[in-house]
């Protein structure tokens, strides 16, 4: 079987340098709606050729029947033959390839000018939706299951985009997105940010500022800081408006919520780091009950957590992000060519959130993320569009933060603690977040896996202890006053080892203390 890394994709580059049109090309396993996507996207007058349809009509029989006849190897190497030169001839339209079809390094090959698209299903729904069919490669739940695990890192190297398991009226809302994709920037790739109150396309990839393309046609209104409205605010217009504040989280307060005199039938677009996200978003959530808003981060923070999944707020003395709103972004627009203007402080910074991420996800991220060795942007568009795509899985399935989400505070606790009892000036949120980490790992128990974060951390310039002069006691009190504090008590997010974050966690007092103690 191939290896992911063999025949990888190359983004939209060799896209626009082909005298064919891209297609739009579904991938994804037994079940998980390629058909269906492929009857939403006729539905929308685009032609449509089923890869399947045609090697059947190759074949002179039904795949079932070929397979049983002469074998999956005689039948993956007549597929990779046609749907290769399918693919290499296309000029547009739609292609839906069979769930395998992926392990063919022609067809991998030829899938790189077009732009790819990825339908996500668990192993568990698959089976639901197949079993009990004449498919001979779901026969066998356990084979099921091995395929499904061994096929996934494939689709994922693979894919410019990537969407849940579709069903037809999902497929027709995505469409423009998919279509919007060809015409972007070498490079990029797109998640389907979907939750309870909403959905919305969140774009990761360089040079996305310079592309000639808005996901909006209504009129815009900005809300930048001063240092990035003058770097990039020309890259969003036109703007009717644009409300400017100070950098900093000095900045995110009830008294800058200002919108410079937009109606309801306008948006708002955010540009610029966490801060300015937060702000943004709760100005939109709130002005006249609600605008729209596009999210535009340009910080590693912003790229990788803030800007997606609709959390909003602005700080009190008290405590950050006590008064707040979820408010879902339109649209999220990430160009990662933005981070080579921050400084390499703020860059580290950012690589927390980074870390965090890729410790509750675990596996391939955290294997990648252990392994940077310098953060630029170059290397980190595919880490953040990773970092994406795992908030955007996680807020998918709890989008109002009473369960599952409540994981991606790992760190969070007391990181922000640390933040609002040095007044929001000692550290950057960043740095507060890897400290956070720390005494997180502490209080579970993962003392190696603590070393290991430690030792990442102080490669990328990020603070491991506090500086002299911190008040333990004020960071205990502000951990007492965390705002997702219940009748019970604080809970936290432990994580022993990558890839399995506990939520909900009570910590014995004593030990709290000792993990903050331990940061001197």
């Amino acid at each position: 079987m191939a290896s992911v890394e063999e025949g990888g994709r190359a983004h939209a580059w060799s896209r626009h340098h082909a005298d064919r049109a891209p297609a739009i090309v579904f991938i994804g396993f037994m079940g998980a709606g390629k058909t269906t996507a492929a009857n939403a996207a006729r539905a929308a007058g685009l032609s449509v050729t089923e890869a399947d349809e045609l090697l059947e009509i190759e074949l002179g029989m039904p795949i079932i029947k070929f397979f049983g006849r002469r074998g999956e190897e005689e039948f993956r190497a007549l597929e990779a033959a046609e749907v290769g030169k399918l693919l290499e001839d296309a000029d547009g339209g739609v292609v839906d390839l069979g769930g395998g079809a992926v392990y063919s390094e022609r067809i991998r090959r030829a899938l790189e000018r077009h732009v790819v698209v990825w339908l996500q299903v668990s192993a568990e729904e698959a089976w639901r939706r197949v079993q009990g069919s004449e498919r001979p490669l779901a026969q066998d739940r356990a084979r099921f299951e091995e395929l499904h695990a061994e096929r996934g890192p494939i689709y994922a190297h693979l894919a410019d985009a990537i969407l849940p398991a579709a069903d037809e009226e999902l497929v027709k809302r995505v469409l423009p997105s998919l279509l919007a994709l060809g015409e972007l920037p070498h490079g990029t790739r797109m998640a389907w940010g979907m939750s309870a109150s909403g959905e919305y396309p969140a774009f990761v990839g360089p040079g996305l500022l310079e592309a000639d393309w808005w996901p909006l046609e209504s009129r815009r209104f900005g809300v930048s800081d001063t240092v990035v409205a003058k770097l990039y605010g020309d890259a969003v217009q036109p703007l009717a408006g644009m409300v400017t504040v100070d950098p900093g989280e000095r900045a995110k307060t009830l008294a800058e919520a200002d919108q410079a005199g937009m109606t309801r039938d306008d948006h708002l677009v955010a540009l610029g780091g966490g801060v300015v996200g937060d702000l943004g978003g709760f100005c939109a959530a709130t002005y006249q009950r609600g605008v729209e808003v596009v999210q535009v981060p340009t910080t590693l923070v912003a790229q990788v957590d803030s800007a997606y999944g609709g959390k909003t707020g602005v700080d009190l003395p008290e405590a950050k992000n006590y008064v707040g709103v979820y408010h879902l972004p339109s649209a999220v627009i990430a160009d990662t060519s933005t981070l080579a203007t921050l400084p390499p402080e703020e860059l580290a910074a950012g690589f927390a959130e980074v870390v965090k991420t890729a410790l509750i996800a675990g596996g391939d991220l955290w294997e990648r993320v252990g392994g940077l060795q310098k953060l630029d942007p170059e290397n980190l568009a595919d880490v953040a569009f990773d970092c994406a795509r795992t908030k955007l899985e996680v807020v998918a399935a709890d989008e109002r933060d009473t369960g599952r989400r409540a994981v991606l505070n790992l760190g969070h606790t007391v990181g922000h603690a640390i933040e609002a009892a040095t007044g929001y000036e000692r550290y950057r949120h960043g740095e507060a977040i890897a400290l956070g980490l720390l005494a997180a790992l502490r209080l579970s128990d993962a003392g190696e896996l603590r070393d290991e974060v430690a030792a990442l951390l102080t490669s990328h310039g990020l603070p491991t202890k506090l500086d002299a002069g911190v008040d333990i006691d004020a960071v205990i009190e502000a951990v007492e006053r965390d705002k997702k504090r219940t009748a019970e008590g604080v809970r936290f997010v432990l994580l022993a080892r990558p890839g399995d974050p506990r939520r909900g966690q009570a910590v014995n007092p004593g030990a709290l203390r000792a993990a903050v103690e331990e940061l001197r």
